[in-house]
Formats: C-alpha cells, sequence, structure tokens
C-alpha cells in the first residue's frame, strides 16, 4: 500500500488530531494510527485540562506554578507559548462543544490539582479527555480532506534528500508507505516500557524510537513521571485514581488510617506528583504495609457524581470509591522528555516535526504540572501545523549540550519479550534509582535493543510487543538516568539525592548512531 498525502500525522491523540484539523485547510491529511482511531493516552486523561481562564488566575500565575513543578529546567519561552495561548485553544474547545462541566452560573467549573495555587483545570467528570477525543474525531471524520489509516503501526521515516519525506508502516494488510512533504510526530507516550503503568497497550515510545533511528536529537529522557496514586488490588487492571481526587479532599493514609503526607513534605497531599510518589514509597517501605487513598470523609453523592469512573473501576475492584480505603501505588504515566524541538514542533531532521507527549519542548522541565498534558497537546499540535504549512527550515534548538549515543547491532542474539524489558525498567529505573541498577540496565537494553534492530535489519520486525520500541527508547531512557548525577523532579537518585544546580542545571540532548 502506498499512499501520498500533502501532509502525514502519525498518531490520533490531541496533538495529532488538533494538527490534522489545521492542517486539511491546506493539504490532503494522512493519519496514521496503530489500534483503533480512538485509543490514545488523550482518552485516558481523567483530571481535565488546565488553563487561565477562572476569576483570580492569569497566564502568570499558571507559569509560576509550571515553573516550580518544573524544578528548575523549564524552558521559559516554551511555559510563555503555554500558558498564554492555552486559553484560547481551551475557548475554541468550548465553542466547538466541548461538554466541559458547568457551575450554577454556567461558566466552566474548575478544579484544583497538586501544585496548582488556584482553581483552574476544566473537565468532564473524570473522562476528560475521553471527551476532547469524541469531539476532535467528531470534526476529522467529517473533513474529506483528512484520510484516518487504522491499525497502522509506523515503522520508521522515509528519508528523502531533503530530510523525511513521510513514513513506512506495518498494517493489516502488510507493509505499506506514506510519502509526504510534512510528517508530524504525534505517538504520545512510552509507559508501556515500564511493567507498572496507567498507559494502554500502545504507549510503547514508538515515536521516540524513530525519531532517535532517524537521527533525530531526543532530550530530557531522564524525567520520566510515575503518578502516585494507581489502583493497586491483585487480579485488576492497574487503573489511574486521578490527582483530581486530592484535589477535592481525598486523602493518603497508612494501614494504621494516619494521614502520612505531611511528615515528608510541607504541602502534605497537595505536593507535586514527584514528591508524592517518593513519599508513598518511603511510607510503604517504612511501615512494611500498603498505602490507601481515603474519601470516606467526603458527601458519597457528591464522590459518585464528580468521579463516576472512577467509582465504576473500583466497584469493579471489589471497593467502593466513597467509604473504602483504596490501595495505591505509583506507575510509569508520563515522559516529559522525548524528540526535541522547537516552539513549532520542528526537529532537527529537517520535514519531521513532533508535537505532544513524544516531543520536548522543554516546557514540563523535570516534572509536568498536573493536568499541563492536554493543553500542551492542544496549543503544540496547532502550532506545529502552522509551521508545516511554511517553508522548510531548520529548527530553533534551545542551547543544550548532545551526548552521542551508540547502539551496537548484536547479530545471533534473540530479542527478549517485552514483558522482560518491562520488568527490568521497572526495577532498575523506576521511582528510585541507584548508580548500580542504571548501570545494569544500561548494558543489558543496550544489547537488548542492538539484538532487536538486527533481527528488523534482517527482515524480522517483532511487532508482538513492539520489542524494538520499547529496547529502544528504554535503552535511551536509562542511559539518561545514569548520566544524570542528581536528583530532580521526576528523577531520583539514592546516590546523589540532591539537586545540583552548579553542574546539573542544564538539558542533555542525545542523538543515536546505530552501528
Amino acid at each position: 500500500m502506498h499512499v501520498r498525502a500533502d501532509f502525514l500525522v502519525i498518531g490520533s491523540g490531541i496533538a495529532g488530531l488538533r494538527a490534522a484539523l489545521s492542517l486539511a485547510e491546506a493539504g490532503d491529511v494522512v493519519v496514521l494510527t496503530k489500534a483503533d482511531p480512538r485509543e490514545s493516552n488523550t482518552g485516558y486523561a481523567q483530571g481535565g485540562i488546565a488553563a487561565a481562564i477562572g476569576p483570580g488566575d492569569s497566564p502568570e500565575l499558571h507559569a509560576r506554578d509550571t515553573m516550580a513543578a518544573g524544578d528548575g529546567l523549564c524552558l521559559p519561552a516554551a511555559v510563555d507559548v503555554l500558558v498564554r495561548e492555552g486559553p484560547r485553544y481551551v475557548r475554541e474547545l468550548i465553542e466547538w462543544g466541548a461538554a466541559f462541566d458547568r457551575d450554577a452560573d454556567g461558566a466552566p467549573a474548575l478544579g484544583r490539582e497538586a501544585a496548582h495555587s488556584v482553581r483552574r483545570v476544566l473537565h468532564a467528570r473524570d473522562a476528560t479527555g475521553r471527551e476532547i477525543s469524541r469531539l476532535l474525531w467528531t470534526r476529522v471524520i467529517a473533513d474529506r480532506r483528512i484520510r484516518v489509516v487504522d491499525d497502522a503501526r509506523a515503522t520508521g521515516v522515509i528519508r528523502d534528500a531533503g530530510g523525511c519525506g513521510g513514513a513506512a508502516f506495518r498494517g493489516s494488510d502488510g507493509e505499506g508507505r506514506v510519502t509526504a512533504a510534512r510528517t508530524l510526530l504525534a505517538t504520545g507516550g512510552g509507559g508501556q516500557i515500564f511493567r507498572e503503568t496507567t498507559n494502554p497497550a500502545i504507549a510503547t515510545g514508538d515515536g521516540v524510537a524513530i525519531a532517535a533511528l532517524a537521527g533525530a536529537r531526543v532530550a530530557d529522557l531522564e524525567f520520566v513521571q510515575f503518578h502516585p496514586t494507581v489502583l493497586q488490588v491483585a487480579g485488576s487492571p492497574r487503573f489511574l485514581l486521578s490527582e483530581a481526587l486530592r484535589g477535592e479532599g481525598a486523602t493518603l493514609i497508612n494501614q494504621a488510617g494516619e494521614a502520612f503526607m505531611e511528615r515528608y513534605e510541607a504541602a502534605g497531599d497537595l505536593a507535586s506528583r514527584d514528591l508524592v510518589a517518593r513519599a508513598i514509597v518511603r511510607e510503604s517501605e517504612r511501615s512494611g504495609a500498603p498505602v490507601y487513598l481515603s474519601l470516606a470523609h467526603l458527601d458519597p453523592e457528591f464522590v459518585g457524581r464528580r468521579f463516576p469512573m472512577i467509582t465504576e473501576a473500583c466497584a469493579a475492584a471489589g471497593l467502593d470509591l466513597a467509604r473504602d480505603p483504596i490501595p495505591v501505588s505509583p506507575a510509569a504515566h508520563y515522559v516529559m522528555g522525548g524528540v526535541e524541538t522547537d516552539l513549532d514542533g520542528r526537529t532537527s531532521t529537517p520535514g519531521l516535526f513532533a508535537a505532544g507527549e513524544v516531543a520536548c519542548t522543554g516546557v514540563h522541565g523535570a516534572n509536568r504540572l498536573a493536568s499541563n498534558s492536554l493543553l500542551e497537546g492542544l496549543v503544540f499540535g496547532a502550532r506545529a501545523a502552522v509551521a508545516m504549512q511554511a517553508p522548510l527550515r531548520d529548527a530553533s534548538l534551545p542551547a543544550s549540550d548532545v551526548s552521542p549515543a551508540l547502539l551496537t547491532l548484536r547479530a545471533g542474539t534473540a530479542p527478549p519479550s517485552a514483558d522482560t524489558i518491562r520488568d527490568l525498567m521497572w526495577r532498575h529505573v523506576g521511582v528510585v534509582r541507584t548508580r548500580a541498577s542504571l548501570e545494569r540496565a544500561v548494558e543489558q537494553l543496550q544489547a537488548w535493543a542492538g539484538a532487536a534492530m538486527q533481527t528488523r535489519a534482517g527482515g524480522q520486525d517483532p511487532a508482538p510487543g513492539h520489542v524494538t520500541s520499547i529496547a529502544v527508547a528504554g535503552y535511551l531512557i536509562a542511559r539518561a538516568a545514569l548520566r544524570r548525577e542528581e536528583s530532580r523532579g521526576a528523577h531520583f537518585r539514592t546516590d546523589f539525592p540532591t539537586r545540583d544546580d552548579l553542574h546539573w542545571k542544564k538539558r542533555i540532548a542525545d542523538r543515536l548512531h546505530v552501528d
């Protein structure tokens, strides 16, 4: 199958769909989506979308909260774009018919989440991402200039004299190609690189691996956000329990029923995600018992009305969200790093753009502020679409160190299963890291990634589990974590437990070389 288009969008989350709608005004668009067209991390976003539209709020205040959560590594220009353009695009969603919850006076109801200083999170109960996906898909399907190709997993970019000229993919009918003058990676995140994750099965780091193997720069991959409160019941799926629960008054307690967060963090239950995740790990280790989320002190009718999807998920696990202590633990949730881009989505490879979670603009720094992810996809997806319609030019990437990484192809070694890699990443590159564990992970992942690439080079694509993407992206994450000898944001090392601004207040990009 060979398709030609003016623009190619890889991915069907908020960044890709918002870009496709703008691109369709200028030419024919192909959207590749690797599973069900509506299956993306966007649809799993429960809490909401942050924007400074309420009384007592401002872009400046939103920027201050974002920068504080980013722990010294946010790129100020990227943050400024996010908070100043965000309200415009959120209001656009409202004009298009997004069914956000409303106050009694008809204004959007605004929630508060951890590390936000005011209420600024718009929500559609606890299924905000699903509502935004529904809205965008309704408009995409109605646009005759947008063609959606389902069950199509991108396997690599097509290189031409100018840089990127499209992408190869594998679909239900075999191999295919889309040639296009401009290509946007909007493939989402990589939570499935880790054994424990909130992400759907499709989030296997494909975009990072594809871009890195094509020679594009990636950056900040050591910063992986572990969501602190994920349902932990044997035999039940790992289900995200939104930060909005704590924003509405839920409390973390230990097995003795004691609230413990203020023992570790002055901000208590509303500390930033990285701090809460580590506090849960420390309390569980101290007590030798699980940690729980309690809403028993809240009005049960309010809990059921505000969080119907979470209530249903807990009920399926035999728990009453409004009355029972809910066992929780951290899980991989969001990758702050990714394919390095400028503020318009350009990567270091001409013709290749990136937006959303797969991209790294520097907007999140070392730790993403809650509910900034949907906003990022919306704002930077729209900006990338504008840049893709302009003449090609080099990306205006921020000044950062570039660290070459060598991936050696290893013949004769069968790639492991995806589950083997995911287990290693969770054990050695998880919430708490050490030099010894990271060195072990880097050595093993380099060998596994090389073996997977060798298998692909021999004409065999290990599609089950997407082993190549998981191995390559996992190697780059572990390598970046080993290199950064400090603790900052979501990256915590017991051998370097403090933040070191003198040596490490900088961002580092990697460029992969395949031998």
